[in-house]
């Protein structure tokens, strides 16, 4: 009989956040509005706990326009919502031609409720080349209403 001992692999000790693409260097943002205690900075970039918050209620845009373009393997977003029960529904989308045309990447709906399910992380494998531009549409609550569009945050590789 033959026998080997089997050595664990050592994992990566690097942080996670250092694997991102670095969007304050290769992205222009483009947002429908923020809340000024709660800038898009606070979702796109590392080091930042709160996240970005619109302005006020209804439908929501958030674009990266990138200018060279870009291939994308992986795409985290993160919802928080800890305040009230909603349905909230995103689309995210991206084009390799700056907004002309469109491919469709997700369309997902999401109850949040303050008893239950309060957080929404989607960490999506892709194999996208030449990504000119990354639309996210959030729908913060499909019934109407007053709720407030959110995204505690958005990483790209």
């Amino acid at each position: 009989m033959r026998k080997r001992i089997i050595t664990p692999e050592l994992k990566d000790s690097t942080s996670p956040e250092e694997h991102w693409l670095n969007l304050e260097e290769i992205a222009e943002v483009e947002i429908s509005s923020e809340d000024s205690a709660h800038p898009i900075e606070y979702a796109l970039l590392p080091g930042n706990t709160s996240g970005w918050r619109a302005a006020g209620p209804g439908e929501q845009t958030i674009r990266l326009f990138f200018a060279n373009p870009q291939r994308l393997r992986r795409i985290l977003l993160h919802f928080v919502e800890t305040t009230i029960e909603r349905t909230q529904e995103y689309v995210l989308r991206w084009s390799a031609d700056g907004g002309q045309t469109f491919q469709e990447i997700v369309r997902q709906q999401w109850n949040f409720s303050p008893e239950g399910s309060t957080s929404e992380i989607q960490d999506r494998q892709v194999e996208l080349s030449a990504v000119t531009m990354l639309e996210l549409s959030i729908t913060p609550d499909i019934r109407g209403g007053e709720a407030i569009a959110s995204l505690a945050k958005l990483r790209l590789d």
